[in-house]
């Protein structure tokens, strides 16, 4: 199963002003925990010093305990959950990072993923920059440390004057937290209340969790300073026509969270309305590829009128370190994670719901256990439209000759994975199902490059040839 799925972005979570700001802090990461399982780490400011604490793995396997959160101290805290897209899974890539500038230590977390990260690294070394990570993310930290400008403001506005690609940024300062969205606001950053303190969070869910409520989403462009007098907002980039990450809607974002005004859930209720209006296929039964699945399965079997039921139930409880000793036990790796539901499945015509297909030999193998479960037929439809590129904003996809639908037609598709029928909702639905319209062509409404190859900005390391350079470190093991 491993590259079968679209894996996660990262969290960024922030407040300012609050006694329990590290508490508080773990609470809202607990919350984006689904945005990154790899790593988790939290900054606070004490009125004289930072103070960090980051680790690998779950939030709740270090954050929970009171004597963590103890040596945390201070009313400002931001934290990071990581899911790498740039960069190894160890110890010294773990966000927030941390640098002592001219004028006060700066902490930044980062979700997204810089398009020319290398190639401003390279003219960094060569200046004489010291990396100690391969995070796109120390990109902007050296840019920061290296600006002339006199304000930490000016100086952060200078770094990201210079970078390409999507982020939403956390930092902290020994007086600010500052939030930060790229122009074309690719990436999510929300703004919240709590009693008077103010919250950034990548995700709604996550001032949810901690009793804050909603205040707005970060415009893309905006810079937000969060002081002891207040909030300021700053907009020192040329305006952009806004294209956020059509992947929140369908994959990424908590069911629970509202993106660009919308319910995540009710959304993918309607990409499943809207699937089924365009490929209805005369079954006896829905059912979702939990969990992602589930609501746009409840859409589907809503809008044709089939009966709803969960025939593949998920466990929970597995992690990603399962050892795989021997290769039948890697073939029965997928029912880890699913097992049919055989009184539900056996001898019916079946809908199989899922949000997406990567690479497809997980679909596979949940299509045949569902004929081994005595499925009569397996009708699959996918709830977004063929993945046919890779991504370079945050999303961790595989190479474009990996990609199924870039490999095969449909019917080539349907074929390799063994189904009686096969079906993706068209981009036009897509767009209709958020309430637009129509696709602007011109000037596409949201980033969708994955689907029609228009990505939203420049790629100056793939066109460059530098997307596979890496630092010469040693060997960390964490």
């Amino acid at each position: 199963m491993e590259g079968d799925t679209l894996r996660e972005e990262c969290g960024v979570f922030g407040v300012f002003g609050n006694p329990d700001a590290a508490a508080l802090t773990a609470l809202g990461l607990h919350a984006l925990q689904h945005r990154g399982q790899e790593a988790a780490g939290i900054v606070s400011y004490d009125g004289q010093r930072f103070n960090a604490e980051r680790r690998m793995g779950l939030v709740g396997d270090h954050f929970s305990s009171e004597k963590m959160i103890n040596r945390l101290v201070g009313s400002a805290a931001i934290g990071h959950n990581r899911y790498s897209t740039t960069g190894e899974t160890v110890l010294r890539n773990v966000q927030p990072l941390f640098a002592d500038l001219w004028g006060g230590g700066f902490a930044i977390g980062h979700n997204g993923n810089l398009t020319n990260a290398l190639t401003l690294r390279d003219r960094l070394v060569r200046e004489g920059a010291i990396f100690q990570s391969t995070s796109d993310t120390e990109t902007i930290l050296q840019l920061v440390a290296r600006s002339s400008k006199p304000r930490i403001i000016e100086r952060l506005v200078d770094a990201l004057s210079q970078v390409e690609g999507a982020y939403g940024l956390v930092c902290l300062t020994p007086k600010k937290m500052i939030g930060a969205r790229d122009p074309r606001g690719i990436r999510p950053l929300v703004m919240g209340d709590l009693n008077g303190s103010p919250v950034l969070a990548s995700e709604t869910c996550a001032l949810d969790i901690i009793g804050a409520h909603f205040v707005r989403e970060i415009e893309p462009g905006e810079i937000v300073v969060c002081t002891e007098d207040g909030i300021e907002s700053h907009k020192p980039f040329p305006p952009e026509p806004a294209r956020p990450c059509v992947f929140e809607h369908i994959y990424f974002a908590r069911p629970d969270s509202i993106v660009d005004g919308k319910s995540v859930y009710e959304v993918r209720k309607k990409f499943g309305a809207q699937l089924a209006a365009e490929s209805h296929e005369e079954a006896d039964v829905v059912i979702p590829v939990p969990d992602s699945g589930v609501p746009s399965a409840i859409g589907y079997a809503n809008e044709c009128g089939l009966p709803f039921e969960l025939g593949l139930i998920r466990n929970h409880y597995v992690g990603r370190t399962f050892i795989e000793p021997t290769q039948q036990i890697r073939q029965l790796g997928v029912k880890l994670k699913h097992n049919p539901n055989r009184s539900i499945v056996e001898g019916k015509r079946i809908v199989l719901v899922d949000d997406s297909v990567v690479r497809g030999t997980t679909s596979i193998k949940i299509v045949q256990m569902m004929r081994d479960a005595g499925a009569r037929e397996v009708h699959l439809r996918i709830a977004s439209p063929p993945i046919t590129h890779s991504d370079f904003y945050g999303i961790d996809t595989p190479d474009q000759s990996k990609l199924l639908a870039h490999r095969f037609d449909l019917e080539g598709m349907r074929s390799y994975i063994g189904v009686d029928s096969l079906a993706f909702l068209t981009v036009d639905g897509l767009y209709k199902a958020l309430g637009y319209d129509a696709r602007n062509d011109e000037e596409p409404q949201l980033t969708d490059h994955c689907f029609t190859g228009d990505y939203p900005t420049k790629l100056t390391d793939r066109d460059g040839d530098r997307s596979g350079g890496q630092l010469s470190l040693l060997a960390e093991i964490a």
